[in-house]
């Protein structure tokens, strides 16, 4: 009984040591895939199954020194529907009368995600201002519900943290009933880990003082966060972290940025600043891009196509209308072509990687119960099953270069109508 006993615990630990070996290859491959197709493929269910999949997976104790930088928004209840009405708003520095913002309308649910788009200058920062109120409209108002509870990040904020504490001290001053070890795991998470978080904010750099006032709203209770290109001065573990915090937020999210990978994983409703106006736009960026585009950046490009007479003439804009239609109908059909492919791949990637999960659960009680003949098969079949899923990655990451070249081509064509 006593050499039984002895086999069994030898077989335990090697079927023990070639799990935890098999698990750190298949996080490191893991890894790789989200980091290597996470910005390209905007919109791929492999990715964010992978990433789910990657947080729940039980880590065995080899792994333990894989850094976890995950954190989350301290969410305040709301028991309403909206959070904030727009209406009619209106604003403008210049004493012309000028506006960055004319007749603005819009409401913010309670777990909405809005992204304010548009190029550097043209009012975004300033509308943010507005919904906190920082600015006061010329025109229109900005009603807040009384049960609002806002957070803002915004880059001019950074004047705001107090020069002569710590960087934990100042994150602590938010919420002081948090304890020591949660501020310090948030001190981690905006890279400021061990004694780092010891250090006075008078002698930070901008972008470390930037990573302080995100912390500092990690720990704030809110239900409603504006941020303003809030992964400026984050690494892409700590974006990630971010991307998963806000999308774990129980409230709204209005995010500034200019970063296409965030613009694809958050935002379900856009503000467009184009064409000197800004418009409300209900759907996703992907969606505001092959159906609408900008608009802006196609009046102001050189032209390319050769066109006969003045093109200011009613005739010819007619014509460069129909060229330009006719352009982003030939764009829609075939960007939504090659993504159909892909989300095909992704979801055939997806299924074996779930029945290779299940076989190799079957393989471990097989090689426990000592089942040789169903060892042998479910090698066999594990083994057949990866191959595939090798074969299935190659094809998905070629057909999204190609996405990606189609997607530069189009719009190279169609910057060249005047």
């Amino acid at each position: 009984p006593t050499g039984k006993l002895y086999q069994q615990l030898l077989l335990e630990e090697e079927i023990y040591e070639k799990t935890r070996m098999n698990d750190e290859k298949k996080r490191k491959e893991t890894e790789q895939f989200i980091n290597r197709f996470r910005a390209k493929a905007t919109k791929a269910r492999a990715v964010q199954s992978r990433i789910k999949a990657l947080q729940k997976k039980e880590q065995l104790d080899e792994l333990s020194e894989i850094k976890n930088l995950a954190f989350t928004f301290n969410s305040a209840p709301f028991a309403g529907r909206q959070l904030m009405e727009v209406k009619d708003l209106s604003f403008g520095f210049e004493r012309d009368g000028t506006s960055l913002i004319e007749g603005l309308n819009f409401f913010v649910a309670k777990d909405d995600r809005i992204a304010i788009i548009g190029k550097n200058g043209k009012g975004k920062t300033t509308l943010l201002d507005l919904l906190a109120g920082n600015l006061s409209p010329v025109g229109g108002s900005v009603r807040r519900h009384p049960d609002l509870k806002l957070s803002y990040f915004g880059q001019t904020n950074i004047n705001r943290l107090n020069l002569r504490k710590t960087v934990e001290e100042e994150i602590m001053a938010v919420h002081p009933e948090h304890h020591r070890g949660a501020v310090r795991s948030i001190c981690g998470a905006m890279m400021f880990p061990g004694d780092h978080a010891l250090k006075k904010v008078g002698v930070l750099s901008g972008g470390e003082k930037s990573r302080v006032l995100l912390g500092k709203l990690l720990v704030a209770p809110a239900n409603m966060l504006l941020l303003d290109e809030p992964t400026n001065h984050l690494d892409m573990e700590s974006t990630e972290s971010l991307l998963e915090a806000v999308d774990d937020f129980k409230g709204a999210v209005i995010i500034v940025t200019h970063s296409e990978m965030i613009l694809h994983a958050v935002a379900t409703r856009l503000i467009v600043f184009d064409d000197e106006k800004v418009i409300l736009f209900e759907g996703t960026y992907q969606d505001f891009l092959d159906r609408v585009g900008w608009n802006n950046e196609n009046l102001a490009s050189q032209s390319k196509i050769p066109v006969t007479g003045n093109a200011e003439q009613p005739g010819n804009k007619r014509h460069l209308r129909r060229i330009r239609a006719g352009l982003i109908n030939e764009r829609s059909r075939t960007l939504r072509a090659l993504q159909t492919k892909i989300d095909e791949i992704e979801s055939d990637i997806i299924r074996l990687e779930e029945k290779t999960g299940q076989d190799n659960s079957d393989l471990i009680q097989a090689s426990i119960s000592g089942d040789g003949e169903a060892i042998r098969r479910l090698s066999k079949v594990i083994h057949y099953s990866m191959l595939e899923i090798e074969s299935l990655f190659s094809r998905l990451e070629l057909l999204q270069g190609d996405l990606d070249g189609r997607r530069r081509e189009f719009e190279e064509k169609l910057n060249a109508v005047p």
